[in-house]
């Protein structure tokens, strides 16, 4: 019987908004497993005691990036962790999309600015600033040419918290195409999702966001899954991933690109998948026993 840790959040006397922790953790009890979700900031929490902890939705650790590294590290000691530590520290920057064009996978085109480095704001098309250290579209914004004083006094701020800002031009087609997330478990293709455009214009970059709007289930084309196997080629020593969400958009040659890649604590979106619950419990199972 493994015991397998679901590596969460605290979320306090507020409901969690993962939506799909229960589910997993039944499944997996009733697959015969010992599993339970666990806040990965528990001090009492033995992870020596697992087989395997899986991270699942530690969605607040963009806000103590230095302690939650820390916690990788001290955790992938002390027993297996999905994904490995290397490749947690890799994703949780997002200048990981740098390394990805290098090796030639198609991406959205996306320039860094550290804090104390100047930064040329585009002045003739629309864009976005985000930090490379987030989730949810947060500290995200979308920018016209005119909107060059509120974008600066965004950067300002991102500095000043220490961030490293990168500036992408907006993708229009989220618009009308929207983004496709594909799931991989084990290194397979599982399913495919499709959400609206998460950035709306005019919504200040410290504002609330709904990260995943008018999300429906999707049917990648083959372009879709070559581009995504692709990045998933490119992730550096060519580790086993348990899970991985290749979040994909039309570029502006109307071919798919990479957003991101999540291999950190992405969504799953099994409340859209019900069928995915059976091969995502397999693949955890697998990697326990390993």
């Amino acid at each position: 019987m493994p015991r397998i840790a679901l590596v969460t959040y605290d979320p306090g006397a507020e409901p969690t908004l993962d939506s799909d922790l229960a589910v997993l953790v039944d499944a997996l009890r009733e697959a015969g497993a010992e599993a339970v979700a666990v806040p990965w900031d528990d001090p009492a929490v033995d992870w020596g005691a697992f087989d395997l902890a899986v991270i699942r939705s530690t969605w607040d650790y963009h806000w103590r990036a230095a302690q939650f590294a820390a916690w990788v590290e001290r955790c992938g000691k002390l027993t297996r962790l999905a994904n490995p530590p290397e490749v947690v520290r890799w994703n949780t920057d997002k200048r990981y999309l740098g390394d990805l064009a290098a090796a030639g996978v198609p991406t959205v085109p996306t320039r860094y600015t550290a804090p104390g480095e100047p930064a040329d704001l585009p002045r003739d098309h629309e864009y976005v600033i985000k930090p490379t250290s987030g989730a949810g579209a947060r500290y995200a914004a979308r920018y016209t040419p005119d909107q060059h004083d509120t974008a600066t006094e965004h950067l300002r701020r991102l500095h000043a918290e220490g961030f490293t800002a990168m500036i992408q031009p907006y993708v229009r087609s989220v618009d009308t195409a929207g983004e496709r997330p594909l799931l991989f478990i084990g290194g397979r293709f599982l399913h495919a999702s499709r959400k609206g455009a998460v950035l709306t214009p005019g919504t200040a970059y410290d504002a609330d966001k709904v990260p995943h709007p008018d999300l429906e289930p999707w049917t990648p084309t083959p372009a879709e899954l070559a581009v995504a196997e692709r990045a998933l080629a490119a992730v550096p020593g060519a580790p086993e991933l348990l899970y991985a969400r290749v979040d994909l958009v039309d570029g502006q040659d109307g071919e798919p690109c990479v957003m991101e890649l999540e291999l950190v604590e992405p969504h799953f979106f099994l409340f859209l998948h019900p069928g995915s619950v059976g091969p995502v419990v397999e693949g955890i199972l697998a990697a326990a026993t390993r």
